[in-house]
């Protein structure tokens, strides 16, 4: 049976439970390899140790003369003449480099073997590489061993950890992954959802709006943060406020995915649908302590994992962001964590006693953010004209114009 507490959790406390509730769906059998554009923004699954060096050859750095930098060193005017050979071109395997010559290299060639050193071509007198062929000698400052060269292993070395499991795989991830030699990769399947918006006063876009009702934005703000964050969404449309018609679409689906997101009917009013529903099952609703998105419900029904939103917008979706996102980024590395930055608030601001307050803002590029209407959770036209979540910690109940405050890019 569920049970519904008066006491007030953390936001902390309960992104927490979120973690718990979702940390049993993290198992080996939900692991799939895929090519590796296709894993783009998904979670590794595994380690991934480099299998060689990176880069795998002592290359250099510039187009120049490959030296022995013992060949310009300490010498009247600080460098030396030296005859050139043979062009070391990207993709080569050189030859071993004769004491007194220097070798004109490009940009990533493999340096040839006694070689330490790289003089860019702009240091170079004359500043020009030689015809092929054309017997040439050419004049170099003295520089320090290593220069210009980039050392095999210098990025990362055979056996090291390349990706830990858990990383968020973008552009840069896969690229390294490239480098190393790799195909595929190991990754967590996406998340099955099913989303179900609730209330008699809802009515999906495009239909008629009669006296009372109002256009359901609820399930559109969640499934498309939900597919933006990588998750599978199946969305069944509005629920009515009968307790039995809800446990029925529930039963319906449960067997099909990992999680029921629910929006609306958690409050402790005389007709809340979700609260209604969940009789019988294993499911807390309770209030957090923040604003927008106080009401909350966790549990599971028949054995599958539940999170009953709110059904304000700002709250709904307020309550993605702060609870069910960041559990699932820290579980299966997707989606990636929301950019923390620090910006000076452009106006001043309260906040209730005991809650945590989330704002909607606007970041300006001189590093403040503005706020982008009140604090109310029904206000989706402030939401939609912000770019970050403006943070306001428990046991803060007013801020300055020019505070500094954590705010969350969106």
């Amino acid at each position: 049976m569920h049970r519904t507490q008066t006491r007030h959790v953390t936001v902390e406390e309960h992104r927490e439970s979120v973690r718990r509730l979702l940390a049993p769906l993290r198992t080996p059998d939900r692991m799939e390899r895929l090519p590796l554009l296709a894993a783009l923004g998904r979670g590794l699954a595994a380690d991934v140790v480099a299998p060689l060096d990176l880069p795998p050859f002592a290359n250099s750095q510039m187009d120049g003369f490959a030296i022995r930098s013992a060949d310009v060193a300490g010498l009247p005017g600080g460098g030396s003449e030296l005859h050139v050979v043979a062009p070391v071109p990207a993709g080569a395997a050189p030859a071993e480099l004769a004491p007194g010559t220097a070798a004109p290299i490009m940009t990533g060639a493999m340096m040839p073997p006694g070689a330490d050193a790289v003089v860019p071509i702009e240091q170079a007198v004359p500043a020009v590489f030689p015809a092929p062929g054309v017997p040439a000698t050419v004049r170099l400052p003295a520089v320090p061993a290593r220069n210009f060269v980039r050392d095999a292993g210098s990025d990362i070395r055979t056996g090291e950890l390349a990706l830990a499991a858990g990383t968020f795989l973008g552009p840069g991830q896969l690229g390294l992954l490239a480098a190393l030699g790799f195909t595929d990769v190991p990754v967590y399947r996406a998340l099955r959802i099913l989303l179900v918006t609730t209330g008699d006063e809802v009515v999906e876009p495009g239909s008629p709006l009669g006296p009372g009702k109002i256009y359901d934005s609820n399930a559109t703000l969640l499934e498309s943060s939900m597919r933006q964050a990588g998750l599978h969404v199946t969305r069944t449309g509005i629920s009515t406020d009968r307790p039995e018609a809800l446990a029925a679409l529930l039963r319906r689906h449960a067997a099909d995915v990992d999680l029921i997101v629910t929006t609306g009917g958690v409050s402790k009013g005389a007709y809340e649908v979700v609260r209604q529903a969940m009789e019988g099952h294993d499911v807390d609703f309770f209030g957090v302590a923040m604003q927008p998105g106080g009401p909350q419900g966790i549990g599971t029904f028949d054995g599958v994992p539940v999170l009953g939103f709110p059904g304000n917008p700002v709250s709904c979706l307020v309550s993605f962001e702060m609870f069910l996102r960041p559990a699932l980024g820290d579980l299966f590395g997707c989606p990636a964590p929301r950019p923390a930055v620090r910006a000076r608030l452009a106006e001043a601001l309260t906040s209730p006693a005991g809650k945590h307050q989330v704002r909607r803002g606007t970041v300006l590029p001189n590093g403040t953010v503005r706020l982008e209407g009140g604090a109310g959770s029904h206000l989706v036209s402030a939401l939609a004209h912000s770019n970050a979540l403006i943070q306001v910690p428990e046991g803060i109940a007013a801020l300055a114009e020019g505070a500094e405050v954590e705010v969350w890019m969106l």
